[in-house]
């Protein structure tokens, strides 16, 4: 073989992985919303997961993608993981599909209508409205003119007349076990180096329609990309928790199992196959529009069988990833660092990536509400020791609330690298300045913790009017947090962002009202000049923390507070 045509070879398979990919990526950005939103919703029994798997990967075109989306949702704790197990089932159904596809790029020649697709769609990607439906219209034609390339080399080749070729597929006995295993082995590795199942397909495609590759050898490797195919999600999940990496194995679980009883009733499955598209395995004469046909053929009814029978057997699957998957020792530790999204979690799919920082600045908010409800309890510690630990707690969070910050911001930053549709790129520039306010209000805890821990070393007190005062502009300081979640969690549309405004409105009036009667109070002597001015540094800090609190639900509505 010439290098010119192994350069070939390398260079078609490269254009196949590009469509693919490129394809896929079109798919999420055209339904992206509605596919997380079906993920999350539709898949309240075994049967419905099932089946949001199957669309879901039919529409974007990747198993990968919708295994890596299941594997956030259960991370983010949108999924159980019973209902994550069920939505790979139908992935694996889905994905099927994507063999059919390749099947008539090899059995028709596409190659007239490639061209076309790729005016109309350079024509719609510079229209901009429609350039997502261009993007598609780039990958499919990629992926045809991949596979005609690919079809065109395999005949360069002449492989049915390559004597070195022909003998040494010639040398496995394809009545053998052990060569069904060797080649189950090889497809497994070369789907794990290739990160590309369909790159293999394709590979398998045209050994098999030049005549080298016998069937039942070109069916062991599509049995190993079923396994190969699931290192995708364990390497996504790898940086997530406990319940993310027991989907991820589980996909795993899933497919060996498959293989493994597929691999005992290998040689009469493959043959009733291979006899409902009437084609002879023992037969060896090359027949390409037979061949494809029942490579894509086994590759459904494999996953289809194999869903049919594990499908009953949920439970008993989640219990066994549970059994080797066990939950993380401390969980104390875990409060304090990132829990839904790292290094190298789910940037290849990054419009899917946005959920995952969505619920990271979620978890954040909830953890400065629980720094604000330290410095109400600060508030009410005299004894020493309690008070310097809690202060030190305090302290602790606001390190913290740093650290997310620049962590949250550094994963938004690899996200927007890559190559997003506009409303996404909207949402990170949202999430960019939610997490700048809410770092801010974490700033402002601290400040109130600083001016308690003065009071605390001076020998003075406050009065109970201003505890009483204090402790009313905290409730509803508490309040506008305990809202913000709510904007930050919820729908969009099913969100009345009047309520956080109108809390806003309360904490400014009162503010304004405590001022007033502060002067008085120390023009009357009720209390000294140093704790009149200690408590109304509390109770501007809660109203400087309104406003930013403020900020926050405005960032995340993308609107703004009308001024009155």
């Amino acid at each position: 073989m010439s290098i010119w045509i192994f350069l070939k070879i390398i260079g078609a398979l490269a254009l196949l992985i590009y469509g693919m990919k490129g394809m896929s990526e079109a798919l999420q950005k055209m339904a992206g919303s509605q596919l997380r939103h079906i993920l999350g919703t539709m898949t309240k029994n075994r049967i419905t997961g099932m089946l949001t798997g199957m669309f879901v990967t039919c529409s974007v075109q990747s198993s990968s993608a919708t295994t890596v989306m299941t594997v956030s949702f259960v991370n983010a704790g949108l999924l159980t993981l019973a209902q994550a197990i069920s939505i790979i089932m139908g992935a694996n159904i889905g994905t099927t599909l994507t063999a059919w596809i390749m099947s008539l790029g090899f059995s028709f020649n596409f190659l007239d209508a490639v061209f076309p697709a790729f005016i109309i769609g350079i024509v719609l990607i510079y229209t901009r409205r429609h350039r997502y439906i261009g993007d598609f219209l780039f990958g499919i034609a990629f992926m045809f003119f991949s596979l005609a390339l690919l079809s065109e080399t395999g005949k360069e080749m002449d492989l049915g007349h390559n004597k070195e070729v022909l003998d040494f597929f010639g040398s496995f006995d394809i009545n053998s076990y052990v060569t069904i295993v060797i080649f189950l082995l090889i497809g497994t590795v070369l789907t794990c180096m290739l990160q590309s199942s369909a790159a293999l397909m394709a590979i398998t495609m045209v050994l098999c329609s030049s005549g080298v590759l016998p069937i039942y050898l070109g069916i062991a490797l599509v049995m190993g990309e079923n396994i190969g195919t699931t290192a995708t999600a364990n390497l996504a999940a790898l940086g997530a928790n406990s319940q993310a990496r027991r989907a991820a194995l589980a996909h795993l679980v899933f497919n060996v199992f498959g293989v493994i009883w597929i691999l005992l009733l290998f040689y009469p499955f493959v043959n009733t196959v291979c006899h409902m598209v009437n084609y002879d395995p023992q037969v060896h004469t090359p027949d390409p529009l037979k061949l494809s046909v029942v490579l894509a053929a086994f590759h459904t009814s494999f996953n289809v069988c194999n869903t049919f029978i594990l499908i009953w057997f949920i439970p008993q699957i989640e219990r066994l990833v549970c059994y080797i998957i066990k939950p993380k020792v401390n969980e104390m530790e875990d409060e304090f660092r990132l829990k839904y999204i790292g290094g190298n979690t789910i940037l290849e799919t990054p419009e899917l990536s946005v959920l995952e920082a969505q619920k990271e600045i979620q978890l954040f908010a909830q953890r400065i509400q629980k720094m604000f409800a330290f410095v109400r309890e600060l508030l009410h510690t005299d004894n020493d020791a309690a008070f310097s630990k809690l202060f030190s707690r305090i302290e602790k969070y606001e390190s913290i609330s740093d650290n997310m910050e620049l962590e949250i911001a550094k994963y938004l930053d690899n996200v927007g690298d890559a190559h997003l549709s506009d409303e996404t790129k909207a949402k990170i520039r949202a999430m960019f300045r939610e997490i700048t306010e809410i770092e801010s209000i974490g700033d402002s805890c601290y400040n109130i913790a600083r001016t308690i821990n003065r009071k605390m070393s001076g020998k003075e007190d406050f009065t109970e009017k201003q505890y009483e005062h204090i402790q009313q502009m905290f409730e509803l300081t508490d309040d506008s947090l305990t809202q913000m979640i709510v904007m930050l969690s919820g729908r969009k549309d099913r969100l009345d962002i009047n309520r956080s405004f109108n809390i806003e409105n309360e904490i400014n009036n009162y503010r304004d009202q405590l001022k007033s009667q502060n002067i008085n109070d120390m023009s009357s002597h009720e209390y000294t000049y140093a704790m009149g001015t200690a408590y109304m540094d509390i109770i501007c800090e809660c109203e400087k923390l309104g406003d930013y609190v403020i900020n926050v639900v405005e960032a995340r509505m993308g609107t703004k507070q009308r001024e009155a």
